[in-house]
């Protein structure tokens, strides 16, 4: 390998020995050659720390950093810290990926020039798999192709809800100058979605992006993974996120993607909220507790700014299912009592 490998791949690791051998013979079966694999362990409690020095040990392009439990962001952050590709690449330590991919869209990198290389995915989950694709046509996109053609659907492609490009930085390829740009900007106590964060700010800066039309990269649904966890710090996490979206896509700075992320957040907030207040009401069983009163606490998350201004933003008619459409009405008009109604339908 290059003394400065040509594409550099950050493998956050917290508590996957069961699936990172896997993840990572995946990576070692590219016929590509200038690449390295940073293994970043975050505080794993399990067998994945050995696993990581193992792979270390055995090959001269996979380094290895142990770090105390700092979350993903920071695991990311850390690995690009040292990096030395041109460009960068993350993968999730329980997927997996097309023994072509990183091959493949590393020779598109060098043939186009592009900022950043998008490929589609197939999500895994215990009955079936799923085949994701991108609603733009594949090839090079520059800046004047973005503007007119992908921003206008990159985060709300027009239909309830689904991306026009999905924020996962999984399948990208991107420009080593132009991801550190961004990447150090996440909050690292940002839970869920940190994805967004980096992805949307680089899509809009990048001159050109080039979208693949296979699917290379193969995404595990686990149903106990941390994105899938339902805790009391869920309402917190979601005001953090919501503040940290708008100001990683600012209205100000690109007043064409306002509406967009009105919607994004008006859908991570009926993603959150309701599930809350189901397990909040199931557990209480009413509503006349003082301090954690749910009907406080609901018509306090309904008044919340960034709330009020996504929902407001929000047509109902745009909303599939008539469930949601009744969910997001009554966020909007802090309707409790028909809200309450409507999680036990």
């Amino acid at each position: 390998m290059a003394d400065t490998p040509f594409l550099s791949i950050i493998i956050p690791v917290y508590n996957t020995e069961a699936y990172l051998p896997e993840c990572v013979e995946s990576i070692l079966k590219q016929e590509l050659k200038e690449y390295e694999i940073l293994l970043v362990d975050d505080g794993s409690t399990d067998g994945s720390p050995a696993i990581c020095d193992r792979y270390c040990a055995k090959y001269s392009h996979i380094r290895c950093i142990h770090q105390k439990n700092s979350g993903h962001t920071a695991a990311r952050q850390a690995g690009f810290l040292a990096c030395k590709g041109a460009y960068v690449a993350f993968a999730d330590s329980d997927d997996w990926v097309s023994p072509v991919m990183y091959t493949q869209m590393c020779r598109t990198a060098r043939e186009s020039g592009a900022d950043i290389i998008h490929c589609n995915f197939i999500a895994v989950m215990p009955d079936q798999e799923k085949k994701n694709t991108v609603p733009f046509a594949p090839g090079y996109y520059d800046k004047r192709m973005l503007l007119e053609t992908v921003y206008p659907k990159m985060i709300y492609s027009g239909t309830w809800f689904t991306f026009g490009a999905g924020p996962n930085l999984w399948n990208k390829l991107f420009r080593r100058s132009l991801l550190e740009k961004f990447l150090f900007e996440v909050p690292t106590d940002i839970r869920v979605g940190e994805d967004w964060l980096t992805t949307y700010p680089c899509m809009l800066a990048a001159e050109s992006v080039y979208f693949l039309e296979e699917a290379y990269y193969y995404y595990r649904s686990r149903s106990g993974s941390m994105k899938h966890h339902m805790d009391q710090n869920r309402l917190p996490d979601l005001h953090r996120f919501l503040t940290a979206c708008r100001k990683a896509v600012d209205a100000d700075r690109y007043p064409y993607m306002a509406g967009q992320v009105d919607y994004f957040c008006a859908y991570q907030s009926m993603q959150t909220l309701i599930p809350v207040f189901q397990d909040r009401l199931y557990m209480s069983g009413n509503d006349n507790t003082t301090n954690h009163s749910p009907k406080k606490l609901f018509r306090r998350e309904c008044s919340d700014p960034q709330i009020r201004q996504s929902f407001r933003a929000v047509k109902i008619g745009d909303i599939n299912g008539l469930h949601n459409k009744l969910y997001a009405l009554c966020i909007r008009c802090q309707l409790y009592y028909l809200f309450r109604i409507a999680l036990k339908i």
